[in-house]
Formats: structure tokens, sequence, C-alpha cells
């Protein structure tokens, strides 16, 4: 298990908790964050993304094929990482130079930190990143869903690679939508309901 003292709290008056989650959310921003890892990723420009967990094998493929684009050349990629789509994403950067940063569904307190972390982490390639305090200890519907608002409103813009229509994702894309941040889905008939644009390599 992670040590404690490996974990930095940002409060939300400290110089480096992120300016993005104070202009985007205002009141409801996290008060502190728990980050462990590289904290000048939070000063880099960003791309955020999210992807329903039951994604069409396409879905997948078309993930895999930007991952390797920009496992080399790319913004900072921030998402929780969880769903099979993401998670194929993360295998893929994780192999090469990119910057990460990476917002589980629990909190970083007492969190196993694979050992396919410490490279990247020693290198100052990925944050990890948490504002759930130490009793959230596993991932739920509910935490997965304030995750994925928290990388939302982090990140410059938002892929939503795969969204089912009137899941939690897609209520969540509404809710994005009215912040004014650029959003983007991929070209596939079943993000048709989304009426996004469509990523074709980078924003």
């Amino acid at each position: 298990m992670q040590s404690n003292s490996q974990i930095h709290r940002l409060t939300s008056d400290a110089p480096d908790y992120p300016a993005a989650l104070l202009r985007t959310l205002g009141a409801e921003a996290p008060p502190w964050l728990d980050t462990e890892g590289n904290l000048a990723l939070l000063h880099t420009p960003t791309l955020g993304l999210v992807c329903s967990a039951k994604a069409p094998g396409s879905i997948l493929l078309h993930v895999h094929d930007l991952a390797q684009q920009w496992r080399t050349t790319g913004p900072t990629l921030v998402s929780g990482f969880h769903s099979p789509a993401e998670q194929e994403v993360l295998a893929v950067l994780l192999r090469g130079p990119q910057t990460i940063i990476l917002c589980p569904a629990r909190s970083l307190l007492r969190m196993r930190l694979k050992p396919e972390y410490r490279e990247p982490l020693a290198e100052g390639r990925l944050l990890l990143l948490s504002p759930f305090p130490e009793y959230v200890q596993r991932a739920t519907a509910e935490t997965a869903l304030q995750r994925n608002r928290l990388v939302a409103a982090l990140a410059d813009a938002l892929l939503v690679a795969h969204a089912e229509p009137e899941g939690k994702t897609a209520h969540l894309v509404q809710e994005i939508a009215s912040w004014g941040k650029p959003l983007y889905t991929l070209d596939h008939p079943s993000n048709a309901h989304l009426g996004l644009p469509h990523l074709v390599s980078r924003p």
C-alpha cells in the first residue's frame, strides 16, 4: 500500500490548485485534492477522456489508434482510466513519454500503487489526483460520476469516446455542454445521439 508521506494535499487556496476547477465549478470545486506525482502537469494543455463501460469493440480500436498518436505527441491526458476503452488508452500511454493525470474514483490514501505506475511517477510523467477522503476505499457508480465531472472540469477539452443513450455519462455531457468547454466524440453511429463534433486525431 502507498505510504501517506508520498501524498501531497492541495487546498483550494494553494498556488498549484487547478484554476480550471475554481473557474468551472465555483463553490462546488473540491476544497482539497490529494496528489502524488508531478504537480507541473496541472499547468499543461490537457485533454480529458471519458467513456462508458459498455462500448462497442470498434470504439476500443479507435481509441487505441488515437492513443498511439498521443503516445509521443499530444496534450496531457486526464481520465479515470477505468472503463475498458480508458484502460486501453492508459496501457498504450504508459509505454511512451506521454504525460498523464490519473483520477481514481476513490481515495489515494492506502491505495495500492500498481507496479506500472512507478517508473512514470519517477520520470515525472504521471500525476495521481483524487478529491475523495480516506474512507472512500472503493470506486462506486456515484464516485465514478463525481470523478468524471472532476476530469471534465479539470481538462481544457473533453473527449467522450462513447456514452450510452440516457446513461450517466450522456447526462453528464449535457451538464458539461453548459460550461462552454470544447466537447468531442468519436465518429461512430452509437455516438450520433450526443450531437457533438468528431475528434479525428486531437483538438
